[in-house]
């Protein structure tokens, strides 16, 4: 880094997500591009220009530079574990495009790599930098809702600007779809629900398609005290059905988010006077309508042999007007934030670490696993 704390970053492949996680990226005061390296020329010329960065180089040559601290990896899974060892062998810290890598044995070898030389190893995984991430969190962790007890997510994705050549269908470059997409996901729940346990999986193959294109994938999950969670991903639609829907049903009512970085949260469920207050707290602005209200003789009601006060039934909706565009780059600047406050101060702890991305990757792997077991 510079004498004035400047973090100094080199960009291994900058297609178009790339870009778009760079220019979040130099928004952080202290973090600066200086090199690029890529396979697209075309496309890296052009962002190297966005950057005033002269010329594209190789990745020896990026590697080679002393004024590269961090490099950041926006290729293809199949070469985040070879970019990433040899950026770590060369002192350079590491944040790497999801998945960390293609294997849970990749992932070991990079953080071991990453500890042996002191340097920062992370995976982009900007889901829990979301304030949705936060206040689920706080809803659970305080039982607001009462106990969790079941959820799903559902990822209809389109395939429009994935055509049959794309390295996305390609399980060798890309690890398949849960790996390459689901652990953005695994990661999401495990931070409200802690360390779960994949109980099944399956895969559907797109008809007439030669060689064979995965094109849907989905699988449960067990958490504590029973929990469980199906995952679904499929990337069959057109750009513009292109939807996601999370929802985790409670003891009390539901809540369900919308996008797959969500920004809209509805609720539904029956309160009585403090959830009420709790959940206008967790969800500042909120538009809580009340579906029914109850007399004193009416309030006592009963789910899973417990007994429950109710005060109302309501409708809470937060989060409408977001854009979404707009919330996934700040979440890129605060991931990149964070990291850049633990180079500067070990002693800060991360949100997200290279713990994420193999923790990630081990139910991946495992829901892959399987599904390739049951076809």
């Amino acid at each position: 880094m510079t004498d004035q704390g400047d973090l100094r970053v080199g960009v291994v492949g900058c297609g178009g997500f790339g870009l778009y996680a760079l220019q979040q990226y130099v928004q952080v005061p202290g973090v600066r591009p200086v090199a690029m390296a890529g396979t697209a020329r075309e496309a890296s010329i052009a962002a190297a220009k966005r950057f005033g960065i002269p010329d594209v180089e190789s990745v020896d040559s990026l590697l080679a530079r002393d004024d590269v601290d961090l490099v950041y990896i926006a290729t293809p899974p199949f070469l985040h574990f070879p970019q990433a060892m040899q950026a770590l062998r060369a002192g350079k810290h590491v944040v790497c495009e999801k998945p960390l890598a293609m294997t849970v044995e990749q992932a070991d070898a990079m953080i071991a790599e990453a500890k042996r030389g002191d340097l920062l190893l992370t995976a982009n995984l900007m889901q829990r930098y979301n304030p949705v991430y936060d206040a689920v969190a706080t809803l659970i962790a305080d039982r607001v809702l009462g106990e969790p007890i079941h959820g799903f997510f559902e990822n209809y994705a389109s395939d429009e600007n994935l055509g049959p050549e794309h390295w996305f269908w390609d399980r060798a470059k890309s690890g398949g779809i849960f790996v390459e997409h689901g652990v953005h996901f695994f990661d999401l729940l495990a931070g409200w629900l802690g360390a779960g346990e994949v109980v099944s999986a399956q895969r559907g193959i797109r008809p007439g398609s030669s060689p064979p294109i995965e094109e849907q994938v989905q699988c449960a999950v067990r958490y504590a005290d029973d929990v469980l969670i199906n995952f679904y991903h499929g990337f069959h639609q057109p750009g513009r059905m292109d939807r996601q829907e999370l929802r985790l049903v409670f003891e009390r009512g539901d809540v369900t988010l919308y996008g797959w970085i969500p920004t809209v949260v509805k609720i539904h469920a029956v309160a009585d006077e403090a959830q009420t207050r709790a959940l206008a707290g967790l969800f500042p602005g909120a538009r809580i309508d009340c579906t029914a209200s109850y007399a004193p003789k009416d309030r006592a009601c009963a789910a899973r042999h417990k007994m429950l006060d109710v005060y109302q039934t309501l409708e809470l909706s937060w989060g409408e007007g977001v854009v979404k565009s707009h919330r996934y780059g700040e979440l890129l600047r605060r991931m990149m934030a964070d990291q850049l406050a633990w180079i500067r101060d070990r002693s800060h702890v991360r949100k997200v670490a290279d713990s994420n991305g193999r923790d990630s990757l081990v139910l991946a792997c495992e829901a892959d696993r399987l599904a390739q077991a049951s076809a």
